[in-house]
């Protein structure tokens, strides 16, 4: 009787669909040998340098595998979490897992994958094949969509169903950048850190910066709709929020190699804040769903350094993702969403 009651329990979990969570991934350690690993398959992916191989492979395996794995280690032992032995990434995200879950019990088994580094997609795709599992549906953990970003997953995906002999039946989530759940996690988090630390004086000249991760100009050019879906976000959130325009100020971060990227810049703007006597800048994040070196460190270190080096007095950082309940909201309505039809 056990038996049967445990096969049918296995049988009805291989019925209902899976969702998989996947954001972008992380070193295993806070070590340039774990680093350097993770840096080479993230800049390897002709998605993120679009340089052709037979000139970048040089430059990444001769120069900056020699000299970035250990800087970037530095980086990440100084916001690593201890009490999970994991990045800060990693630690959110298993958390954002592992609530949305309880969101959807009885509904879809949720897991996590990152697409470079471990767990990977292709090692959770395998796993759910071996459990019976036979729809999936995939959301890139990037409220807007990038060529950079959310189609290394989609990617990856596809690469996976090309060798498959048990190909699944997939859906994919292409962005959540305008869904009113998202813009109301973004603005909660905003309220009640106003609420606790005081609210901006907007009239006197402080600023609200909403910073994005930038991407290269040459991307935009060539129809990249990134841009164009961030600068929706902050009119949303703005409208939400009641704010003027020359309150909030869209900003690009995490700028690297020699090409042009999309700007403004945020560190830019907080010297030039600070130097132009703004008391008080409010930064927000929009398209980090889960605190990681460019918000704890980029963002919440060397901007706030930038802004009080310049002049300026008062720098707030302000989280709205990791296992905030707006951002699993986000997530839970993003799931049901794509979920439809199918429970």
């Amino acid at each position: 009787m056990v038996t049967k009651s445990l096969a049918v329990s296995e049988n009805a979990r291989a019925e209902r669909p899976a969702v998989i969570l996947a954001n972008l991934g992380t070193p295993q350690a806070p070590t340039a040998r774990a680093v350097r690993p993770f840096l080479r398959e993230f800049l390897s992916d002709r998605r993120i340098i679009e340089m052709p191989p037979a000139i970048w492979r040089p430059i990444l395996e001769g120069i900056i595998l020699r000299v970035r794995p250990a800087r970037s280690a530095k980086l990440y032992e100084s916001i690593w979490h201890t009490e999970s032995n994991s990045s800060p990434l990693m630690y959110w995200s298993l958390r954002q897992r592992d609530e949305l879950a309880a969101r959807l019990d009885h509904v879809a088994d949720v897991h996590l994958a990152m697409r470079y580094g471990e767990p990977s997609i292709r090692s959770v795709l395998d796993q759910l094949r071996d459990q019976g599992v036979q729809r999936v549906l995939i959301i890139p953990a990037y409220p807007q969509y990038a060529s950079s970003s959310t189609a290394p997953v989609i990617d990856e995906v596809a690469r996976d169903m090309l060798n498959a002999r048990n190909q699944l039946e997939i859906r994919t989530i292409r962005s959540f950048h305008d869904a009113p759940v998202y813009i109301e996690a973004l603005a909660a988090a905003l309220v009640n850190h106003w609420d606790a630390r005081g609210r901006p004086d907007f009239e006197g000249g402080d600023k609200l910066v909403l910073s994005f991760h930038s991407i290269p100009e040459a991307m935009h050019r060539d129809g990249d709709v990134y841009r164009d879906e961030c600068e929706t976000t902050a009119e949303l959130l703005r409208s939400r929020l009641n704010l003027d325009s020359q309150w909030v100020l869209t900003r690009y971060q995490s700028v690297f190699g020699p090409a042009k990227w999309i700007g403004p810049a945020t560190i830019d703007t907080m010297g030039e804040l600070g130097a132009v006597g703004t008391t008080r800048v409010d930064v927000i994040c929009p398209g980090f769903v889960a605190d990681c070196i460019e918000t704890l460190d980029e963002i919440a270190r060397l901007n706030r350094d930038a802004f009080i080096e310049a002049g300026g007095s008062q720098f707030h950082y302000v989280p709205w993702g990791n296992d905030l309940p707006g951002c699993i909201d986000t997530f839970e309505e993003v799931a049901r969403t794509g979920l439809a039809g199918w429970v």
